[in-house]
């Protein structure tokens, strides 16, 4: 188990999926790119595929982002954040009951 000061340290922001495409090379990851309500959309790689048949149908969907984990290189490139899910034997999506401004946190 982990105390709460560790929990407080994963920033995690509410984030509008601007664009998302397969990765050339992976049966698991698509490309995304997120506005996190920062000065620039980040590029975050998800391993969501095989339960997204149309990547395309994301756009526009609003998403939680685990934002401040240091970026790692997947496929070649790099990803600048995680996206949540739940786990029910796949990726499940997660999303707010009611629209939220990109950026905002989750408490």
């Amino acid at each position: 188990m982990i105390n709460i000061d560790d929990f407080k340290k994963v920033e995690i922001k509410m984030g509008k999926i601007l664009s998302a495409e397969r990765v050339e090379g992976s049966e698991k990851l698509l490309k995304l790119m997120v506005d996190l309500g920062e000065e620039a959309p980040r590029q975050i790689l998800s391993g969501i595929s095989k339960v997204v048949p149309e990547p395309e149908s994301l756009v526009g969907k609003i998403v939680p982002v685990a934002s401040n984990l240091e970026p790692r290189q997947m496929m070649g490139m790099e990803s600048q954040g995680m996206i949540l899910c739940a786990d029910d034997k796949e990726p499940v999506l997660l999303h707010p009951a009611r629209d939220v401004k990109p950026g905002s946190t989750v408490k």
